[in-house]
């Protein structure tokens, strides 16, 4: 017995060591040797699927003059990278996110939420030469590839011994080793975006200045949550985890200095600014528009008045409000009613009749119907109101669940008069679905972030919002004839 184990794992070793020589190929960025699984040709066709599915969750932004200008950044830069011969793919997205992100094979995406905390366009190119060298260095196949094999090995170890712990810690450090590729990995593309900007004439410095907005953005967010008791949310690479002030980002972006000519080309702040005037900010027409506790949206003609005080996000697929204790919780999502019935047998159908004390709704325009259930989910029996509310075509199902009995009970009445004030949107309301944009305007003698946010559109923290948008957090202020960021 012990000869055959032995003989198998050596056969497994074997097998393991060969397909490890088989995955390797030369680094376009190192010239050095990487372990991988790909050909470029598979690594392009992967982006390609990636793409697609990006494209399933995202909506591209509907401005020409602002894609086109991006990709002709993005070609410039691309063009001047370690893999000039990959032709690369960028989309600005319709989203309030702050984010930018790389798949394999040359697609990046940048959102317009992240650039409307920009100022420049040297700051624009240096997020997206971050981007790009992501995807010259492989950093996707490399952590896929080893994501593969970390699950191989772990799978293989587990036959070979018979012990599924075994394979857990194998699977545990492969995980951990491909996380740890994280920090790595994000400071070779600031590295590498750094060299590619300065490639272009831009000074690479200014690949601090982003990291600098990205961070005043991420401490306002900070105590924005603290206020509304959610936890903060924040960029997802280097730029997020580490101050401008820290030794290695200083290290890799300082050197590509030496690439720098007495031709450094202008940071472009008017250029880029130009580009900017017009662009939403926030949420979008299409995905409805949160006033404080109001919610307008024009595309179903829809208005939702939720409960003071309620922590409200504002999804893709739905809307989510929560108390700031975190005892009780409204989800609202919509489905197609395709059977001709009412809103009480659609209830009864949905949750097989188990609905007490049933009541219809009528609100000024929609037929609904609600009752009290109790729903199973991996916490345990949670108590909950569940209503459908019909608008022609469409229903919105409701549901409002408490932490516990006590906590329903507090909050149901709250919760039972936002499903009544659910209607049609009024002609005085139509303005209040529109979008906030960004204005360009001269700075004049005087005028201070305070007085603009007087005359802002911003619900709230609005001299802060304008300093951050103006890259000015936390307490600087326009200068007379300088061309700032208003928001109507």
């Amino acid at each position: 017995m012990m000869g055959k184990q032995f003989n198998i794992f050596s056969a497994g070793l074997i097998l393991a060591i060969s397909f490890l020589f088989s995955g390797c190929a030369t680094n376009p960025v190192t010239g050095k040797q990487d372990f991988v699984l790909m050909s470029e040709a598979q690594e392009i066709n992967l982006g390609k699927q990636a793409h697609q599915q990006i494209m399933k969750q995202y909506r591209p932004y509907n401005d020409p003059a602002l894609q086109s200008y991006v990709e002709g950044l993005v070609d410039e830069i691309g063009k001047k990278s370690h893999r000039p011969n990959l032709v690369y793919h960028v989309t600005v997205l319709d989203s309030p996110q702050i984010n930018a992100f790389a798949l394999p094979g040359g697609y990046l995406y940048i959102t317009r939420g992240i650039m409307a905390y920009m100022n420049s366009e040297a700051e624009l190119a240096g997020v997206l030469g971050h981007e790009i060298g992501h995807i010259t260095a492989r950093h996707g196949v490399r952590q896929q590839s080893a994501g593969t094999v970390a699950g191989i090995l772990g799978a293989g170890v587990g036959i070979l011994t018979g012990s599924s712990q075994a394979a857990q810690a194998a699977n545990v450090g492969g995980t951990a080793l491909i996380r740890g590729y994280g920090r790595n990995h994000e400071l070779e593309a600031d590295r590498l975006g750094a060299e590619y900007i300065a490639n272009v004439g831009y000074d690479p410095q200014e690949m601090l200045k982003v990291v600098e907005i990205l961070k005043d953005q991420e401490d306002f967010d900070k105590q924005l949550a603290k206020e509304e008791g959610r936890e903060p949310r924040s960029y997802h690479g280097t730029f997020s985890t580490h101050p401008a002030n820290d030794k290695r980002l200083q290290e890799v972006i300082g050197a590509a200095d030496r690439i720098k000519t007495a031709a450094t080309r202008e940071a472009g702040r008017e250029t880029f600014l130009n580009y900017m005037d017009g662009v939403v900010l926030g949420n979008s027409e299409k995905d409805g528009i949160l006033r404080k506790n109001k919610f307008y949206h024009s595309d179903l003609n829809l208005f939702i008045e939720f409960p003071v005080g309620w922590k409200i996000d504002n999804l893709p697929d739905r809307l989510i409000a929560q108390t700031k204790a975190g005892d009780a919780q409204i989800q609202i999502t919509i489905d197609d009613l395709n059977k001709n019935q009412t809103p009480k047998q659609y209830l009864d159908e949905q949750f097989k009749g188990q609905i007490d004390k049933g009541q219809p709704v009528q609100t000024a325009n929609f037929k609904g119907y609600t009752g009290l259930t109790t729903l199973s989910t991996r916490s345990g029996k949670v108590p909950s109101r569940v209503a459908a509310v019909f608008q022609n075509k469409r229903i919105y199902q409701v549901l409002i669940a408490g932490q516990n009995s006590a906590a329903l009970n507090k909050h149901d009445a709250a919760g039972l008069a936002m499903i009544k004030s659910m209607r049609e949107l009024k002609s005085s309301e139509v303005k209040l679905a529109k979008p906030k944009h960004l204005k360009l305007i001269r700075a004049k003698k005087g005028d201070t972030f305070a007085s603009l946010a007087k005359r802002s559109d911003i619900t709230h923290h609005a001299e802060e919002q304008l300093r951050l948008i103006n890259g000015m957090y936390p307490d600087g202020e326009p200068k007379a004839g300088q061309l700032i960021k208003i928001v109507q």
